[in-house]
């Protein structure tokens, strides 16, 4: 008899000790991702005396499968166009807090004696924040419909995106083991093109498809599509050389566009939970307690930097930003730990074998200790920004208001911007689309056409088809009028604007003539191939410009209408009066409000707040919800109110039942009476809607019996009359109690 594989013995392991750590640390209400980590110590090879992962192999290819499906998550929670919604305030912050971070990491390794490969790790490891953990301690104290809470959320959608920009740059610099201007440009400049390309690609493309099929993608349907199209986009991005966790990002990021992102994010949430749990588990086990006792210092030291620079440069770079001195502070507050990237790239670190083997433990030790303090350092931001509100001298604090309501001013965008803004992604779009066509279509055309036709090579057919192919993007790249108003506001009013705008077409047609260039480079052996190029492509323009025209903005709008069906579905409104604001909140499972109608619940006389939508777990939308609809268990709220209005509606929301229900009336209740309504009953001449038979009895009319004549379920308008014999179903003794009241008669 064969014995039990390795592999599922150690994931049997594995899973009982996570689950018993992860209800310890729930019942002392600590963070599930120490509980991971400890489990992982605890099966590890570095704790003598107590059962061991046998297969550690098997287990980092599940910790592999761990980080693509974090990764895959965060993707689903960033969306392209967040990271434009979050505004120049959040970009700013992010940036700022990163670049900052990156530096205090480096030069406190260095002054630890470190080598710069070790302290280039500890700086990436110390500047990323953890989403995870802020976003949950944010909702388990009730600030996540705070407006700082929305600039720490945009801080940590950036620094998302940064930091998988890091992985590519760390594992370019591990593998090449010097920095490298001119290799790190490349790298920028490759990725550059893949996102756009992936971007451009993924949106035209998945929502249509998902559109399509919706009819057919049941839970379980949608659940495989979804992890095939992330699996996928991690082998594309492993074969153009980066890793696996950016391919899953980037899938993440193309599907939180679709009007499927809420319903594949919940499906997605178990297995992500499970192979979460397992890489947390692995992170453990390459975690070694004697090298913790070593560096204790060094742990207090660096726990000490994160918590102290990481919310100062924070602070520093909303207060560059333009934020209100309060606002400021309590978004550094809340960014003074590390978590689930920093564990990723000090593995990647491990991995790539070119850091010190002290690190990787030094690393999940800091980030398990201000993982610990962050709910304090969120508490405590509001009374301390308060604080040093009232401390700091009257003109410091005119000079910051001065400044945040100059920056207000700066971020209004000149028309030179837009337009500026426009023809810069305009030509990175087309020109990556170009590029992308003429490397994968032109060897696809080589092969088809062979060794020629007609006495034509087959390699100049096939420049020809790639160069028709080709031909719709370089004339959206060259020829196509872009954001005209801003374009005409400029050439009209602004005649010292002229030269600038010439010179913007002129580096246009430059970009088309350079494709063309690569085309004939590919493809034919003469210079005059050009010559003859660049003329077709006019007389092409000229003669199609109509046809080409519509079949650009057919494409147009069909990507914009994948990139922005989701708002068009909610539709949502951008309108907030005041400091009124839209925030969504959501109507926790045992929520004492659920079950119960928005007049019931008297939502907007009692708190101030107006309801634009609810939202299903289903991900089926209520939008503008009227007084009859009932709050569910799991729902999301679109709410317009104040910070105070809505953390009072959170507060309600989140408030439980105060002991187990009891329903009502259960199906063993449930009878079937029959009454006759005498002369004297209240109930002769009465509507069934006005007799109090549904409100007071809870009961329904499944019948009248009236002389000879049998009405089945009659409508509310059906008017009772003495004699009439009424069959009604609900609760026995609350249907015998009201008609006895009712000096009904039972039959």
């Amino acid at each position: 008899m064969d014995l039990l594989p390795n592999l599922i013995a150690d994931l049997g392991l594995i899973l009982a000790v996570a689950a018993i750590t992860t209800l310890i640390f729930k019942k002392i209400n600590q963070p599930l991702v120490l509980g991971y980590i400890i489990a992982g110590v605890l099966v590890g090879p570095n704790v003598p005396g107590l059962p061991t992962v046998i297969d550690e192999g098997s287990i980092r290819v599940w910790s592999d499968l761990g980080v693509i499906f974090l990764l895959f998550s965060l993707g689903l929670e960033f969306s392209f166009k967040k990271v434009v919604k979050v505004g120049g305030t959040s970009g700013i912050t992010a940036l700022v807090t990163v670049g900052l971070m990156l530096a205090t990491g480096y030069f406190t390794g260095q002054a630890l004696g470190w080598n710069r490969m070790d302290s280039l790790f500890l700086g990436a490891i110390i500047s990323m924040s953890s989403t995870t953990i802020i976003a949950r301690a944010l909702e388990e104290l009730g600030l996540k419909t705070q407006v700082f809470s929305a600039v720490v959320v945009g801080v940590l959608v950036i620094e998302d995106l940064v930091a998988v920009l890091l992985l590519v740059l760390l594992s370019s610099i591990a593998v090449s083991q010097h920095f490298s201007g001119t290799e790190m440009l490349w790298e920028l400049g490759k990725l550059g093109f893949f996102l756009i390309l992936w971007f451009a690609g993924g949106i035209f493309l998945i929502p249509t498809f998902l559109a399509r099929t919706r009819k057919l993608m049941t839970d379980e349907t949608l659940l495989v599509v979804a992890v095939a199209l992330c699996l996928a986009m991690v082998v594309m991005a492993v074969n153009a050389g980066f890793s696996e966790a950016l391919g899953a990002f980037i899938m993440g990021a193309l599907l939180a566009e679709t009007v499927q992102a809420e319903r594949i994010e919940h499906l997605v949430h178990p297995v992500k939970d499970l192979f979460g749990a397992i890489f947390f588990v692995s992170v453990g086990m390459m975690l070694d307690p004697r090298i913790l006792w070593e560096h204790w210092p060094q742990v207090l030291l660096l726990s000490f930097v994160v918590m102290f620079f990481q919310p100062l440069t924070a602070f520093t770079g909303a207060l560059l930003a333009g934020e209100p001195l309060k606002r400021a502070v309590r978004t550094g507050m809340s960014l003074s730990q590390i978590g689930e990237f920093s564990f990723i790239i000090a593995t990647l670190g491990l991995t790539l074998k070119v850091t010190s083997a002290f690190l990787y433990p030094l690393a999940v030790a800091v980030a398990a200790v201000t993982t610990f303090t962050t709910p304090y350092m969120i508490r405590a931001s509001k009374p301390f920004s308060e604080w040093l509100e009232r401390a700091l001298p009257a003109r410091m604090k005119k000079a910051l208001d001065r400044y945040a309501s100059q920056t207000d001013q700066v971020k209004e965008t000149s028309a030179w911007r837009k337009l500026l803004r426009s023809y810069t992604l305009n030509m990175a779009v087309f020109a990556v689309l170009c590029l992308a066509t003429v490397l994968v279509a032109g060897p696809a055309f080589i092969t088809l056409f062979g060794s020629g036709f007609m006495g034509i090579p087959g390699k100049a057919l096939a420049g020809l088809a790639t160069f028709l192919l080709v031909l719709p993007f370089i004339w959206a790249m060259s020829l196509r009028r872009i954001n005209r108003s801003a374009y005409r506001q400029l050439w009209v009013n602004k005649r010292h604007m002229r030269g600038p705008l010439v010179m913007l077409e002129l580096v246009r047609l430059g970009a088309a003539v350079l494709v063309l260039a690569l085309l004939v480079n590919v493809f034919f052996s003469t210079a005059g191939a050009l010559v003859v190029l660049v003329a077709l492509t006019v007389v092409v323009a000229a003669l199609f410009r109509q046809r080409l025209y519509r079949f650009y903005l057919r494409v147009e709008d069909r990507f914009l209408r994948n990139l922005n069906q989701r708002e068009y579905q909610l539709r949502r409104t951008d309108l907030a009066p005041w400091d009124m604001h839209l925030a969504q909140v959501r109507v926790s499972i045992d929520s004492a409000s659920a079950g119960r109608s928005l007049q019931e619940l008297a939502l907007r006389e009692r708190h101030g707040v107006n309801i634009a939508l609810v939202e299903r777990a289903s991900g089926f939308t209520l939008p503008a919800p009227d007084r009859d609809v009932r709050i569910l268990p799991g729902d999301n709220l679109l709410v317009i109110g104040t910070d105070t209005q809505l953390a009072a509606l959170q507060e309600e929301l989140d408030t439980p039942r105060s002991g187990p229900v009891q329903p009502e009336t259960t199906k063993d209740d449930i009878r079937l009476r029959r009454f006759r309504v005498t002369p004297q009953s209240p109930l002769a001449g009465k509507r069934i809607h006005d007799s109090g038979i549904r409100t007071q009895a809870k009961a329904m009319v499944a019948g009248v019996e009236r002389g000879d004549s049998r009405i089945m379920n009659p409508d509310g308008g059906f008017v009772l009359q003495a004699g009439d014999v009424l069959w009604l179903v609900g609760n026995g003794e609350k249907i015998m109690a009201f008609m006895d009241g009712q000096k009904a008669v039972r039959e």
